[in-house]
């Protein structure tokens, strides 16, 4: 079994969600939020600001760290068992740019209720979850857009 470490963000502009649709050879299409590997001397804020820059062309900025997911799968003769850690980001408009070469073929923002249904995986949806209440809750105490608070 070999572990590995990722980060991601929950992006919100104006109460919507970013999402982008991968699609690798018809295997692990859907809907998914923006994440990626761990590089070598990276902080894992740094990754996830870059993983969401790389993949959807967007310049975030993180509110708060959310949480983290595990999962596992195979790949030829190992399993790999992922742990993933998630930020609440925010954006400054709805510009964005799926990145094509690691087959993202779409993005954009969607309402809640949407993005959650559009997701493929439970665990982002999980996620996804609690970053939107986490959101809310921020909001009501006027802080989201508040610049003091992140």
């Amino acid at each position: 079994m070999t572990e590995a470490t990722s980060c991601g963000g929950v992006v919100i502009f104006r109460g919507k969600i970013l999402i982008l649709y991968k699609n690798f050879k018809n295997k692990n299409e859907g809907w998914v939020l923006p994440k990626g590997t761990v590089e070598t001397g990276e902080g894992f804020e740094e990754t996830a600001l870059r993983e969401v820059r790389e993949e959807s062309g967007v310049e975030a900025r993180i509110v708060k760290y959310i949480g983290k997911s595990q999962y596992s799968f195979n790949v030829s003769n190992d399993t790999i068992q992922k742990e993933v850690h998630w930020y609440l980001m925010t954006s400054n408009s709805y510009y964005s740019k799926p990145q094509r070469e690691e087959f993202f073929f779409d993005s954009g923002y969607y309402k809640i209720h949407e993005a959650y249904h559009l997701l493929k995986y439970q665990n982002e949806k999980q996620i996804l979850e609690k970053a939107y209440n986490e959101y809310l809750e921020l909001k009501n105490d006027n802080l989201w857009s508040s610049k003091k608070y992140y």
